[in-house]
Order: C-alpha cells, then sequence, then structure tokens
C-alpha cells in the first residue's frame, strides 16, 4: 500500500463506524486498542494485509486501494476496500467500503464483479462516509466472487451527487485473506 498513514487513517475511520454497524447488526461494540500501530502481515499483489491490537480488540484486515477511479480529478481522501476479522466479537471477514467522501444520504453502494453484484448499505460520521453489505447473508457469496475474481468496480454516490466508480483488483485478495484468518485465528 502507499503509506502506513493511510492504512492506518482507514483503520481509525472504521472504528469510528463499528459502534453504528454494531447496532444495526446486533453486534457487541468493542473499545480499540489504545496506541496499538498496525502490524504489516505483508503484501499479496493488490492486497495487504496487517493486525492491530490484541485480545478482545484484535483487529485483523486485508485492504485494497483503487487501481482506477472515475470520474477522474475528483478531490477526495483516499478509498479502501476492506475486508475485517474481529475475533473478540466473532466477527469473520466483513466487507467494509471507505470512499474518501461522504456518501448521499440514504443512498447504497454496488459491488460488482463479474456478472455478479452485491448491495452496501452506506452511513456517514463527520466528514467521511462507510459501506458495509446491506444482507449479512450476501458476505460468503462476495468472498467467494472475490476470491474468483478479477477486479470489483465499486459505485457511489457522494453527498454532491457526484457518482463514482472504483475499480479494485482481486489478485491476491485470497492470500491476503488467508493472512488475516491466521493472525486472528480464525
Amino acid at each position: 500500500m502507499k503509506t502506513v498513514a493511510g492504512v492506518v487513517t482507514a483503520l481509525l475511520f472504521a472504528s469510528a463506524f463499528w459502534p453504528a454497524v454494531a447496532r444495526t447488526h446486533k453486534l457487541p461494540v468493542l473499545a480499540p486498542a489504545p496506541n496499538a500501530g498496525p502490524n504489516f502481515l505483508g503484501t499479496f499483489k493488490d492486497w495487504s494485509a496487517y493486525s492491530r491490537g490484541s485480545g478482545e480488540t484484535k483487529v485483523c484486515y486485508a485492504l485494497s486501494e483503487p487501481k482506477a477511479k472515475q470520474p477522474a480529478g475528483v478531490n477526495r481522501d483516499p478509498a479502501y476496500f476492506l475486508i475485517n476479522d474481529w475475533p473478540g466479537r466473532q466477527a469473520k471477514a466483513e466487507a467494509e467500503i471507505v470512499p474518501g467522501y461522504q456518501y448521499r444520504d440514504g443512498s447504497n453502494v454496488t459491488v460488482e464483479i463479474g456478472s455478479g453484484k452485491i448491495t452496501f448499505f452506506t452511513k456517514n460520521e463527520g466528514k467521511s462516509g462507510g459501506a458495509w453489505v446491506f444482507n449479512p447473508a450476501d458476505e460468503s457469496r462476495l468472498l467467494e466472487a472475490m476470491r474468483g475474481g478479477w477486479t470489483a468496480v465499486v459505485t457511489g454516490t457522494s453527498k454532491r451527487g457526484t457518482v463514482t466508480k472504483d475499480v479494485y483488483g482481486l489478485s491476491g485478495f485470497g492470500s491476503a485473506l488467508d493472512a488475516i484468518h491466521r493472525a486472528c485465528d480464525m
């Protein structure tokens, strides 16, 4: 990945949303580990893997940055596609999109891999947005498609109405996912 600072920013952003996601999906809320920086697990082609924290607050995550962003030249923060393991709350392989902007209120995000499409719900916190799989039953279908696909196209709408399409490479995804599962014993 380009910078560890960008990864830390993405993870801190993600951590801010977990209470809302936990309430939506009836999950327990865990406090983030204090001062626990990321532990680099490796780079796997288009994906990198990290862990952070220990015990009940441990999280392991694989992430990737888009290979292409449309429209070009739109001013926004870095974007990431993450898959998270949270052993303390028995959550394995939760998908998350960090777009680098706020989403339009009430909008959804779609992830297209091949001919398949998965819908994500959105939530804004402060000046940032995040998206998670709308139907938890679609998580396994998404992961299977990501392991076998070439690219994932993420389409979302910003608060200003700009429709963005981010293309993520899926090469190395399976190896990065396996690495986080090993690191978090999941």
